[in-house]
């Protein structure tokens, strides 16, 4: 059994290849326990396998979130299962952590923005930095922070919270977290 990461180049020396055939498990309801999509997945190919046939299964890396939940990750269960399972579940290629850190980029320079521009006034923030004022309501922010992990309590919180009297925090405003997977990012 083997991961990789294949870059598309690979393709192109694959062209003249005849084309295999392929098997799309695109939705499933899933049991409560969460045997679904990778469960049947890995079961289909070894099972096909099994009758002798050339078999890859392509599966997605999991979140983290549902990993440390009862449900556990997208690594299948029972004998059809990815083994060794940790290294499915655990940052297998380091792609959600790639599109959370990017996610929560832009919700920092969100929050800088709003905050310089705030803080100075929109025609000073203009004046200083040559940039135009976006002028954004924070009321009207969906964009929430994202990580990798479930947490209830994070869901909603509240951010910018400063001294009596100072602003060095940013502006106090509703914000709360997703779980990576959700965010606009990984489109």
């Amino acid at each position: 059994t083997y991961k990789a990461k294949v870059h598309p180049k690979c393709l192109a020396r694959l062209n003249a290849n005849q084309n295999g055939k392929l098997l799309l498990v695109t939705a499933i309801t899933p049991t409560p326990l969460g045997e679904g999509k990778a469960v049947t997945t890995i079961g289909l190919a070894q099972g096909l396998a099994k009758l002798k046939q050339s078999v890859m299964a392509c599966i997605r890396q999991p979140s983290m979130g549902p990993v440390f939940g009862i449900k556990g990750g997208a690594a299948g269960g029972g004998y059809s299962q990815v083994a060794p399972m940790e290294e499915l579940n655990l940052h297998l290629t380091g792609d959600i952590h790639a599109v959370t850190a990017a996610h929560n980029l832009a919700s920092a320079a969100l929050d800088a923005r709003l905050f310089h521009e705030q803080r100075e006034g929109y025609d000073a923030f203009e004046a200083r930095t040559g940039l135009k004022a976006l002028k954004i309501d924070v009321e009207s922010i969906t964009w929430k922070r994202v990580m990798a992990h479930n947490d209830r309590a994070l869901r909603m919180v509240k951010i910018g919270l400063n001294e009596h009297g100072k602003t060095i925090n940013g502006f106090e405003r509703n914000e709360g977290f997703d779980i990576s997977a959700a965010s606009e990012l990984m489109a």
